[in-house]
């Protein structure tokens, strides 16, 4: 059995948790968690009585040396003293994007991940519409790519179900909804394109007044084969869900979607529209929750199957997917956007930050 410990108990980190609850009770994992750590010992307490015989450590290298397996979901500048800890004692890693708040911090977070098994929490890659949606932009069947739109908005995370008041301060976050948020969405847009963007264009704006926490920012990234444009917003309407719109426009065709997981897609074409949805895992059906909650679930209980699947048939040799080689190529985009933002939207070149 893969023992697991959970670093950080928060709402991402419950979330976690919670898939990797049902995965066990499913029978579909061999992996359990055994123990939880969160600044706030009473947080990590209540996470730990889910899951039978956990053990609540008081620090991060007694809970390493007790697990298997790390599943890094502090805020975001903690993370480097987890994985730290984690690869002092060669533990297999899970760490939440954005991998630091910084440039430089993700570069040395990189390369620590790159000495074991790992894998990063940029949960879309394993999402099956933007999987159809990328198919459909390589296949050539609708024509060439032309132009990818991709709004993406929520409420300020501070509030309601997330409660991440960090979230409002730069130390600890390093960005807004950019670097928090949007990091998963820069990366499916490179995914659909099917390449790295050349430059981007940004602009960013701090209306809720947290300092170096931008609440909108816009995106224009010019890619080899198309355009592609992003809006990132967080707002104060608290009734809405998080949501993304996202628009593939090829010769022939435009493809839209207004769902993160599984759809559907809408595919318009001159002889009239076609409505596809993308297929859940089969073994999603295995899990015992309302089918309401199943299919939104397997957004991270697939990532953490994958990767403890991984674990388990490769030992030491494992690598998760996505890795940080694609973490790092998200962060570069990033990066990049906020100095043309500093910069008054002047194009800056994708590719300032160095190699893992």
């Amino acid at each position: 059995m893969i023992r697991v410990g959970i670093v950080g108990c928060g709402h991402i980190g419950t979330v976690h948790s919670f898939a990797l609850a049902q995965l066990r009770k499913a029978g579909l994992v061999d992996a359990a968690v055994v123990a939880t750590h969160d600044d706030s010992r009473p947080r990590a307490e209540a996470l730990a009585r889910h899951h039978p015989g956990a053990v609540v450590h008081d620090d991060v290298r007694s809970l390493v040396g007790a697990v298997d397996a790390v599943w890094v979901c502090t805020w975001t500048a903690a993370h480097l003293e987890v994985v730290r800890a984690a690869v002092a004692q060669r533990r297999a890693v899970f760490c939440e994007k954005p991998l630091a708040p910084t440039a430089a911090q993700a570069r040395e977070v990189a390369a620590l991940l790159g000495e074991v098994p790992h894998q990063v929490g940029l949960v879309l890659r394993h999402a099956p519409v933007f999987a159809r949606l990328a198919e459909l932009a390589a296949s050539g069947r609708e024509g060439r790519l032309l132009a990818v739109t991709f709004r993406d908005d929520q409420y300020f995370p501070i509030q309601g179900i997330y409660g991440s008041t960090w979230r409002k301060d730069v130390g600890r976050a390093g960005g807004g909804t950019l670097l928090e948020h949007s990091i998963h969405d820069v990366d499916v847009l490179r995914w659909i394109a099917g390449a790295d963007p050349e430059w981007v264009s940004a602009s960013v704006r701090a209306v809720a007044g947290y300092a170096g926490i931008e609440d909108v920012a816009t995106v224009l990234l010019h890619f080899p084969s198309c355009e592609a444009t992003l809006t990132s917003v967080w707002h104060q309407v608290t009734s809405r869900p998080s949501t993304r719109r996202v628009e593939v426009f090829c010769e022939h065709a435009v493809c839209s979607t207004d769902d993160d997981h599984l759809g559907p897609i809408e595919v318009q074409r001159a002889g009239g529209t076609e409505t596809l949805v993308a297929d859940p895992p089969e073994w999603v059906s295995r899990l015992s929750v309302p089918e309401v909650l199943a299919k939104p679930l397997a957004l991270y209980a697939e990532p953490a199957k994958a990767f403890l699947d991984a674990l388990a048939d490769h030992g030491e040799a494992a690598r998760g997917w996505p890795d940080v080689t694609v973490a790092m190529v998200a962060h570069e985009i990033v990066e990049a956007a906020y100095a043309s933002a500093r910069a008054g939207g002047a194009p800056v070149p994708v590719g300032a930050l160095e190699e893992p």
